[in-house]
């Protein structure tokens, strides 16, 4: 099986699985904290916003089958971009985006993304998501795995409640 590693924070991880959860190329979608320097850490240590991590999902895909440059554009379809103190109702550093990169070629992939979405004009604000060197990834507790499959309910009143669908369908129609 052919595979790399992608990594993204996009505030709350519950709401940044599902979007890539059900594709073929994609085997694997994990909520974690990456980003910071405690090892292992806990849900209530990163919700603290003092270790450095931010919560985040860690995306095992086959390239050949759905390539990086298609995830990065997912990602940024699910988050604000814009918005530097964290995503829609969740505030604090442990909810700010990221892109974190595993390789050269992702690197140069999300600058280039990220450059072409500041030209675009989308947003009147300017782009924040930090791209970032890759660092260990700590999973989530295993009630943070695929919420949305566990917790329907709750996941499709947060999604709403929090803002997040709401932006989404005002600045990208879904």
């Amino acid at each position: 099986m052919n595979s790399e590693k992608a990594t993204f924070a996009g505030g709350c991880f519950w709401c940044m699985v599902k979007p890539f959860d059900s594709y073929d190329g994609i085997h694997a979608v994990v909520s974690g904290y990456t980003g910071g320097e405690l090892e292992n850490p806990t849900y209530e240590q990163v919700c603290t916003n003092a270790t450095g991590h931010k919560e985040a999902v860690q995306i095992t895909f086959d390239p050949s089958v759905f390539p990086y440059e298609q995830l990065v554009q997912m990602f940024w379809m699910q988050i604000d971009p814009t918005d530097p103190g964290g995503q829609f109702y969740d505030r604090g550093s442990s909810y700010e985006t990221a892109i974190f990169y595993h390789s050269d070629t992702q690197k140069e992939i999300a600058e280039e993304s990220k450059k072409a979405l500041e030209l675009s004009g989308k947003f009147s604000k300017p782009i924040v998501t930090s791209i970032l060197e890759a660092k260990p990834f700590y999973p989530a507790e295993q009630y943070h795995q695929d919420y949305y499959k566990k917790n329907p309910t709750h996941y499709e009143r947060y999604q709403v409640g929090s803002g997040r669908a709401g932006f989404k369908q005002k600045m990208w129609g879904e």
